[in-house]
């Protein structure tokens, strides 16, 4: 059963994780999760074949999560990083082992929805063992002044999967550097997407890298981002075939509107005539025809771009 600390804490973070609209029976006791609040753990709950260890350290928390061989578990694992502040300053860690012939999914959500003069800043690092498949659902809730700083790293060992999706597209982005880079080994596949909406003088830097290195290994980088008003969006998204017959694609995404400045940057590089990149890449207005469909349909220019956003977002 989740050790509970801080009741008001805890009480606090499930009552902005309704408000959402996001699933609060992730802290039920058949969940391995752990729950932060600030630099304290407010929750932490263990399950057969998953170990979680937390450390409380100076404005922040530490956690190391090991999933031993041959795990499928029935429900996910539950990461919550919780600022119930305005203002303030939180770094959090996880060291992520997963085993071999495993199966597992992390549901992560970071809820700051105080947030006026906030810094975050989450570094991970993540193995993946050989034949192992990883999910990690990254989903954030901001208030208005949130900086956050992201750095994911992701090893995929011989025939593992990884598929990483980070979200940010109800609330402000404000300022988001995030960057992902993932390691494959012989046979490995990774999946990467990302979606992020930033509205009026938002800043967002997105960097992913994929290292196809195995033979046969594969993967895939999607990004879609909507830029409003003055926001600022630059995305970098890199692969590199290094292994023989690895197979890479990479896809860009952007709509702007108003006067939003955003930049899409798709570096392939091959270091073997047996590999293969590809890409595509749009950045332009909402499409024209489908406002104007929707329009004829009685909604108004600004309902009718908001549906067709919401479209790209959620597909």
């Amino acid at each position: 059963m989740i050790r509970v600390d801080r009741v008001k804490e805890y009480e606090a973070l499930l009552n902005a994780y309704e408000r959402e609209g996001l699933d609060t029976s992730l802290f039920g006791d058949r969940i391995a999760a752990i729950i932060i609040s600030g630099s304290k753990i407010i929750g932490l709950n263990n399950v057969p074949g998953v170990e979680i260890k937390g450390e409380e350290v100076e404005n922040g928390v530490r956690a190391n999560i090991r999933i031993a061989d041959g795990i499928e578990l029935p429900f996910p694992i539950h990461l919550c990083t919780g600022y119930l502040k305005s203002e303030g300053y939180q770094r959090v860690e996880f060291y992520v082992e997963v085993g071999k012939n495993s199966k597992v999914k992390f549901t992560s959500h970071c809820i700051f929805p105080y947030a006026k003069d906030f810094t975050h800043e989450a570094i991970s690092k993540i193995t993946v063992g050989e034949n192992s498949s990883v999910v990690y659902d990254d989903e954030h809730v901001h208030g208005e002044g949130v900086r956050m700083i992201s750095r994911t790293e992701v090893d995929v060992k011989d025939g593992g999967r990884y598929t990483g999706k980070f979200t940010l597209t109800k609330h402000r982005a404000r300022e988001l550097r995030l960057e992902v880079t993932v390691k494959l080994a012989d046979r490995a596949v990774a999946e990467l997407t990302s979606k992020v909406r930033a509205v009026k003088d938002d800043s967002v830097e997105v960097r992913e890298i994929l290292m196809l290195e195995g033979a046969y290994s594969r993967g895939n980088l999607k990004s879609t981002a909507i830029a409003f008003d003055r926001a600022r969006v630059n995305v970098v998204n890199e692969a590199y075939g290094v292994g023989n017959y690895a197979r890479g694609h990479v896809e860009c995404h952007e709509v702007v509107k108003g006067e939003a400045d955003v930049q899409t940057v798709p570096l392939l590089r091959v270091r073997n005539d047996k590999a293969e990149l590809t890409h595509e890449a749009s950045i332009g207005r909402i499409n024209e025809a489908q406002l104007v469909q929707l329009m004829a349909k009685g909604l108004t220019e600004e309902e009718a771009a908001e549906l067709i956003i919401k479209g790209l977002l959620e597909e």
